[in-house]
């Protein structure tokens, strides 16, 4: 969901509020991934590496999670199961409990899918999977040899969620900036100037279009 801060400096506004702006959006782009019959949504809410930002923006995204933890019960009324990716135990307890009740309250559902990456990097999560393989080869639960890709992918923080069909990045970067990068290696690519904001109902269909163009042959011929 790239580009709230400079939405909001182009507005002469605090970069919070571009934050602000750009979760609205989230509850109305969802809404409609649903409408198109999308089953797996995900977005990049907050990376390892945002902590990095000036502290006021860290806090001011934190308060903001934590409004629409409490607010996401209306996507558990319209039967959304959602998920949340990440090193969550960066988290204070209470949102990591907020988070957990939503996940315990959607489990049932299975219209769609919303994961939440929030204190999530690529990188991290494969060093994650490599920590758990080493304890289980410690353990003698498995000899080296048996970490294949499939072990692997069950080690991983979406190991019962789809490899990633389709990545949108708006906000007129064109990278992944550590974004799922072992479920994305086959993905297609949505680059828009487009910032998140900004981003409408119309720009959603309109990449989910130029997927449906494109010729997905997965190293075959």
């Amino acid at each position: 969901m790239d580009g709230n801060g400079r939405w909001a400096k182009k507005r002469g506004l605090p970069r919070k509020f571009g934050h602000r702006e750009g979760a609205k959006n989230f509850k109305k782009i969802s809404r409609h991934a649903k409408a198109l019959g999308i089953k797996y949504i995900t977005y990049y809410a907050f990376s390892t590496e945002n902590w990095k930002r000036p502290q006021d923006e860290v806090d001011a995204l934190m308060d903001l999670f934590d409004k629409y933890l409490d607010q996401i019960d209306g996507f558990l009324k319209e039967e959304f199961r959602i998920r949340f990716i990440g090193d969550l135990s960066k988290f204070t307890p209470k949102l990591r409990e907020k988070m957990r009740q939503k996940e315990e309250l959607s489990a049932k559902y299975d219209s769609i899918t919303m994961i939440i990456a929030a204190n999530y990097g690529g990188r991290d999560e494969l060093a994650h999977a490599a920590r758990l393989a080493a304890e289980d080869v410690k353990a003698g639960l498995i000899a080296p040899e048996d970490i294949t890709e499939d072990y692997l992918q069950k080690k991983l923080y979406t190991e019962d969620i789809p490899n990633v069909d389709l990545i949108i990045r708006p906000g007129g970067e064109q990278r992944l900036s550590n974004f799922l990068i072992w479920q994305s290696a086959y993905a297609e690519y949505y680059f828009t100037d487009t910032l998140w904001p900004d981003f409408s109902k119309n720009d959603l269909e309109k990449a989910v279009e130029v997927y449906c163009e494109r010729n997905r042959r997965f190293g075959g011929v």
